[in-house]
């Protein structure tokens, strides 16, 4: 077999290898899905979901939907969003377990934690916009409505901002990854990110207003975690670095 054959025949099993690993990870999210829509439901994982802004309308006041389907469309999308989320684990292990085969390892033990990582960061900063920020935020909002307005708010515009603030947190809990990724590939050192700090804390203030709703109250809630887990990543970095070092590095 020729150099060029033997090539072409690695890269199709490659190929093969990343559509099962694809194939497996949908599969993963099916089952989670399903498992949501067996258990609890989509119309009661909407309620879940929705509880934040109803604890902060008026006793008795419900939200709307304007569109013929969205009551059915809208808690399918939130069930699904939700399923690719908890699935978010699964997820990263098939895409770790394509890429291992290939890696060296002090390889793996930079790769893997950084999966791990990620989704248990991604993950944390979901759930700290949902029980934390959410409720704060529209009580804020809600303690500010004149009382000649009656907020009944769209469900489906509701999602949207739901989606949006969870995915703008999940991305902001992933600096400490982003910082250690740095330092490791050696593109800036731990002592030059110290050096950024002002810069960094000015930085995080400037993103909070653009992702987040005009209130100082969802800013703040944005800004301060992003902050904090840039220095948690100036401290993580050090000790990542040492323990994924090749051995010639070492050397």
């Amino acid at each position: 077999m020729t150099d060029k054959a033997a090539g072409e025949e690695t890269f199709i099993s490659h190929l093969v290898e990343l559509r099962n690993r694809l194939v497996k990870a949908t599969i993963g999210i099916a089952v989670v899905c399903a498992l949501l829509m067996l258990g609890p439901g989509p119309a009661h994982i909407y309620d879940i979901i929705a509880q934040p802004m109803i604890a902060s309308l008026p006793v008795g006041s419900k939200m709307i939907a304007t569109g013929v389907i969205s009551p059915f469309l809208v808690p399918m999308k939130v069930t699904l969003v939700l399923s690719i989320i908890l699935a978010l684990p699964w997820v990263f292990y098939q895409m770790w377990a394509f890429i291992a085969p290939g890696l060296y390892q002090h390889e793996k033990r930079l790769v893997l934690p950084l999966v791990v990582s990620s989704s248990f960061l991604f993950m944390s900063g979901v759930a700290f916009c949902y029980f934390f920020v959410f409720g704060r935020v529209f009580k804020f909002i809600s303690d500010f409505s004149p009382t000649s307005i009656a907020v009944t708010p769209d469900i489906e515009n509701y999602l949207d901002f739901v989606m949006s603030m969870c995915l703008a947190f999940g991305a902001t809990f992933e600096v400490p990854v982003v910082v250690v990724i740095l330092v490791r590939m050696g593109i800036v050192s731990v002592a030059k990110l110290k050096e950024f700090r002002p810069y960094v804390i000015v930085g995080a203030f400037v993103i909070a207003a653009i992702v987040t709703p005009p209130d100082i109250v969802s800013q703040f809630a944005l800004a301060l975690p992003m902050c904090v887990l840039f220095e948690l990543g100036l401290l993580v970095a050090p000790a990542f670095v040492r323990a994924t070092q090749a051995p010639e590095e070492s050397a």
